[in-house]
């Protein structure tokens, strides 16, 4: 299967920012370039297709409490943001098509895919990834009960794992109802199995670390209650 690399994409967007007029311009001196050979007919072919430069936004993050204002294409993601400009690489890259929950940090304390999200929609919002979740009291209840469970193998979904597993406990906390939620009148529903694995669903381990996982949420739920 054909797949395109980022330098494509952005290629492929600015052929299609052409005007129907200039590419119509273009075509008429692209075939008579190529019937007459003419330097004239293939400078005018450069000087139509060329294709406008992306957009660019300004935005201002607050990363795991520290303040960034930065300059940036219009359509970098949130997820690329933190990995290559500002270095957390803690917060993984996996399907970049929101399917898999790597990417998953904290944004104004609930949990959001940053591959699925353009870094320019969060200007003056908070923004937490694995790398802040511990203080200098030490690690977060979650990754102290994640260390403490083997809640991981090969650790790539982990930091993913962890900042769901903070919003998520956030969300129970408060009394949000997820889809298996039978009482919807109930202020603070039972995490039972169901519940947990639903209110997860959306972050997979492909090492089917999953009962220890589910040990770790149960003792961090039972000491943040």
């Amino acid at each position: 299967m054909l797949r395109l690399m980022p330098n494509d994409h952005a290629h492929l967007n600015g052929v299609l920012a052409l005007t129907r007029r200039r590419l119509v311009q273009g075509a008429s001196a692209l075939a008579v370039a190529v019937r007459y050979g003419s330097r004239r007919a293939w400078a005018r072919v450069a000087s139509n297709t060329a294709v406008a430069g992306p957009a660019s936004a300004t935005t201002t993050l607050t990363v795991n409490g520290q303040t960034h204002r930065l300059s940036m294409d219009a359509r970098v993601t949130l997820l690329d943001l933190l990995r290559e400009r500002l270095l957390l690489t803690g917060t993984k890259k996996g399907c970049d098509h929101g399917q898999c929950g790597a990417c998953t940090v904290l944004i104004n304390g609930g949990r959001q895919l940053s591959c699925l999200s353009l870094a320019a929609m969060h200007d003056g919002d908070r923004i937490t990834t694995v790398e802040g979740l511990a203080s200098d009291q030490g690690l977060h209840p979650v990754q102290a009960a994640f260390l403490k469970h083997d809640g991981f193998q090969c650790g790539y979904c982990t930091s993913g794992q962890i900042c769901s597993s903070v919003g998520m406990l956030k969300e129970w906390r408060r009394g949000d109802p997820s889809l298996v939620t039978e009482n919807l009148d109930d202020d603070h529903p039972k995490l039972t199995e169901a519940e947990l694995h639903e209110r997860m669903a959306g972050n997979i381990c492909r090492c089917s670390a999953y009962l220890n996982i589910a040990d770790a949420l149960r003792e961090a739920a039972r000491e943040t209650a």
